[in-house]
């Protein structure tokens, strides 16, 4: 039974942990030691999902930039390797290519690990597990770090070389890789897919000629969109930024939802005078864009287009979202575009998974998005991929430049609150999952009780209420001793009268941190 606590790396469907020092306060618990243990019980998670013995098995392993890649890569190869794994090194590599290396049938991997923390710090790291028929879910990671935790578990997979002990004291030894160009072949597959849609009556092979795209990859995985995918097709990609690897990610959080990168890309697509901006996240599972004119298509906008561009060939599909989609989204995406909405819970797996149940229930459901940028669609193995929303929405810019019209052309009906805010409320108790509840519990019953709110339902995550003024969501975070509050309103000082009421109810509770009221 290993000492070290692998319950605490568990992050949702995620694996998160701090890989590096340099942040006081913040020591590692994300060594190639855990990444062993970690890939060891991957093993025998896919193992006994698939039936087969271990050295029928073949894994693909790839990572963003992150510093410490390499030696998380190099304990992920030490677990899997002395038991006759197959293992392909993908090397840089975005998370939505790790999934495709089990679909393209150059690989037909049956599994992948993608070593990434998204949009976290440089000295944090993370893996995120897929096999055949998607991403882990939340159940499949316990599973895996239970196994991890203990040695009676992992004797199931047989006698491996040699054991951890031998591995931390002679670490240098490596197994037999196989290099692959997956992002090679996952590029080739998103140029098909413009070239074939667009079908530019005098430039197929160029559909993109004439068109100046901004890419701003934060220094993360996405440069290649930029450099493999856009200019072999002929778009002008001279003013894109940030597109070099680098795991200090130097100029700014790769993060569409970081207000200053957002606000980088759309300077950067104004003063260049390109058609389009594209932002990705480290690991390009998340995209948002930005318009000819400067303007943001992120959070609800970002929703609205990806809806607008499955609108016309699935009309009636529901959209699921997360819970802090607006109301003028609601309206936009049933008045405007003739679909149905599902606003449900944050976290992009809650999405998906409540997308997928929709469509075995007989319920036609074409896209899973949360306004954080994580999009999936039915179409492309309801695989958030940012990329492949990126290609969809390139696809349609093209196709309208040829009719003399642009992109924001699709959500101009989309309206906007004149004010949003969001207020993240620390719980100060180390009990804080039952105080939250018992939080969210009483506020149903004091807006009940008061005559200027309304609580709205259904509701799938906290508590919603409608205000004259506009509406406020209180939710618990999925993972943090935190009550974000998200506030919209329809007039100017709108969300002050609302966060006013909500903090009156809140100042009955001695275990919570109001200081983030102020000055909102």
């Amino acid at each position: 039974m290993s000492e070290f606590n692998y319950k605490k790396l568990q992050n949702g469907s995620d694996i998160r942990g701090i890989s590096l020092t340099g942040v006081p306060g913040e020591l590692p618990n994300l060594t190639d030691a855990e990444a062993l243990r970690l890939a060891k019980g991957y093993l025998l998670w896919l193992r006994n999902k698939t039936g087969k013995s271990p050295e029928d098995l073949t894994i693909s392993i790839g990572h963003d930039p992150r510093l410490s890649a390499k030696l998380l890569k190099h304990g992920l190869i030490m677990g899997l390797g002395p038991y006759g794994v197959r293992i392909l090194d993908a090397g840089l590599a975005s998370t939505p290519a790790m999934f495709m290396s089990t679909i393209f049938a150059e690989y037909q991997c049956d599994g992948a690990i993608m070593i990434t923390a998204s949009h976290l710090p440089y000295n944090r790291n993370g893996f995120k597990f897929f096999d055949r028929n998607g991403g882990l879910n939340k159940g499949d990671i316990t599973q895996i770090i239970e196994a991890a935790q203990s040695d009676e578990k992992l004797k199931a997979l047989g006698k491996a070389r040699f054991t951890d002990r031998e591995f931390l004291d002679f670490g240098k030894k490596t197994y037999p890789t196989e290099e692959i160009e997956l992002i090679d072949t996952y590029c080739l597959h998103l140029r098909t897919l413009i070239q074939k849609n667009v079908n530019h009556p005098q430039h197929f092979e160029k559909p993109l000629s004439g068109l100046k795209i901004v890419v701003d990859a934060g220094n993360g995985s996405g440069g290649f969109y930029a450099k493999k995918v856009l200019a072999p097709l002929g778009a002008d990609i001279s003013k894109s930024q940030y597109l070099e690897p680098d795991g200090d990610f130097p100029n700014h959080a790769p993060n569409p939802e970081d207000r200053e990168a957002m606000e980088s890309a759309a300077l950067q697509t104004l003063s260049s005078g390109a058609d389009l901006g594209l932002i990705f996240d480290t690991d390009v599972d998340r995209s948002a864009a930005v318009d000819h004119r400067g303007r943001e298509i992120a959070r609800n906008g970002i929703v609205a287009l990806a809806a607008a561009l499955i609108a016309e060939d699935h009309p009636g599909s529901t959209v699921v979202t997360d819970s802090i989609t607006s109301d003028h989204l609601t309206v936009f995406l049933e008045q405007n575009l003739g679909l149905k909405h599902l606003r449900f819970k944050r976290g992009y797996k809650n999405v998906i998974n409540k997308a997928i149940e929709l469509n075995e229930e007989g319920t036609d459901c074409q896209l899973a998005i949360e306004t954080s940028g994580h999009a999936a669609l039915k179409e492309n193995y309801f695989l958030d991929d940012g990329a492949y929303l990126a290609t969809k929405i390139v696809i349609k810019t093209a196709q309208l430049a040829l009719e003399g019209k642009t992109l924001d052309s699709l959500i101009s009906d989309l309206r906007e609150p004149a004010e949003a805010v969001e207020i993240r409320i620390p719980i100060q108790t180390s009990e804080f999952g039952p105080y939250g509840d018992k939080i969210l519990q009483n506020l149903v019953q004091f807006a009940e009780e008061s005559p200027d709110m309304t609580v709205v339902t259904p509701n799938y995550e906290g508590v919603r209420i409608a205000f004259e003024e506009g509406w406020c969501l209180l939710r618990k975070s999925l993972h943090d001793p935190i009550l974000p509050l998200n506030i919209e309103s329809e007039k100017e000082g709108g969300c002050r009268k609302i966060s006013d009421k909500l903090y009156a109810f809140l100042s009955d509770y001695d275990r919570l941190d109001l200081s983030p009221f102020e000055g909102c």
